[in-house]
C-alpha cells in the first residue's frame, strides 16, 4: 500500500475556531477524518501530523525521507511565505509534494501571493476549502501511479 504524509502547519490546530468566514467551521480532526475515508477508497495508507513548531515539521519532513513516503501533502500556513528551512526540508523528498491551502492566497493579503515552496512543489492548490485537502490527495494518488508506470 502507497503512503502519503500529510502535513498540517501553524494554527491548524484551530481550524473550526479560526475566522470561520475565511477557513469554515470544520475542525483538523474532521479534515482528517475525511481523508483518512478517502483514502481507504483510494488504497492509500494516510498518516496525518500537525504542529506549531517549525523545528517538528523539519523533523516530520526528514522522517519522511526515511520512511519512504510516496508522496507528501502539506499545508504550511504563514510558513509557506517565509520558511526556508521547510523548503529546504521539502527538497530533501524524492517524491512528489503538493502545497495546498483551504483560502485563494492570492486574493488574500500581498504577502500571502508567494509561496517560498511552490516552485519546488510538484503541484499547487488553493481556495477550494476543505476540498483542497481531498483534491490534493486524489492528486497524490495519480502521482504516484504515474510514477510507478515510468
Amino acid at each position: 500500500m502507497k503512503k502519503v504524509l500529510m502535513l498540517h502547519g501553524v494554527n491548524h490546530n484551530m481550524f473550526g475556531k479560526r475566522n470561520p468566514k475565511m477557513y469554515g467551521t470544520i475542525t483538523l480532526d474532521e479534515i482528517n477524518q475525511n481523508m483518512e475515508d478517502l483514502a481507504k477508497e483510494l488504497d492509500i495508507e494516510l498518516e496525518t501530523f500537525q504542529t506549531n513548531c517549525e523545528g517538528e515539521m523539519v523533523d516530520r519532513i526528514h522522517q519522511g525521507y526515511f520512511d519512504k513516503v510516496d508522496a507528501v501533502i502539506i499545508n504550511a500556513g504563514a510558513w509557506t511565505h517565509y520558511s526556508y528551512g521547510i523548503r529546504d526540508a521539502l527538497d530533501i523528498l524524492e517524491v512528489p509534494f503538493i502545497e495546498i491551502h483551504m483560502s485563494n492566497v492570492h486574493a488574500r493579503d500581498e504577502f500571502r501571493h508567494h509561496s517560498v515552496f511552490s516552485d519546488i512543489a510538484q503541484g499547487v492548490i488553493c481556495g477550494f476549502g476543505f476540498d483542497s485537502y481531498l483534491l490534493a490527495l486524489r492528486a497524490a494518488k495519480n502521482l504516484i501511479v504515474q510514477k510507478s508506470v515510468e
